[in-house]
């Protein structure tokens, strides 16, 4: 087992899924519904279950290639990080300043450090998307998304 990254990888998302099962279960019921909340994050962690048990069952030996294709370059994993820390940030800053200005400075940041050099397009998609979502939420679907420091 020890060649064979795929069963490592398996087991860590079986046990993922596990504790995923468990909190899903402790979601509440709500005694009206007849498909209740905690449909589909059972059914997202049965399925998790079982492709982690799928993946077990085929990891195969690896060869010399696609462990040179696992070598992540330097550069790509600073990337990485960053975005990752960018998230991190997002979720943060998200009840604080609210949904439409962290989108809009998310959707800014993001693409530039991905390597996108078309700063109009950047600029359009982050404003327009942001106010489409937030609009389609606040207004067409009546969720509540936060507010933050916007007066709107």
């Amino acid at each position: 087992m020890a060649n064979k990254p795929s069963r490592w990888i398996a087991l860590l998302l079986l046990a993922i899924a596990g504790v995923y099962l468990v909190l899903a279960y402790q979601l509440p019921e709500f005694p009206y519904a007849i498909i209740d909340s905690d449909v589909l994050p059972k059914g997202l962690g049965f399925l998790l279950i079982i492709l982690s048990v799928v993946l077990f069952a085929t990891a195969k030996e690896e060869t010399a290639e696609e462990k040179e294709k696992r070598t992540i370059p330097k550069n790509d994993l600073v990337i990485l990080l960053i975005t990752a820390v960018a998230i991190f940030i997002y979720i943060s800053l998200l009840e604080v300043l609210g949904f439409l200005l962290t989108t809009i400075l998310f959707l800014l940041f993001l693409p530039t450090v991905l390597g996108y050099r078309k700063y109009g397009v950047t600029v359009a998609v982050a404003f327009i998307f942001s106010g489409v979502m937030y609009y389609s939420f606040t207004y067409l679907l009546n969720i509540t998304l936060p507010q933050g420091i916007m007066p709107f």
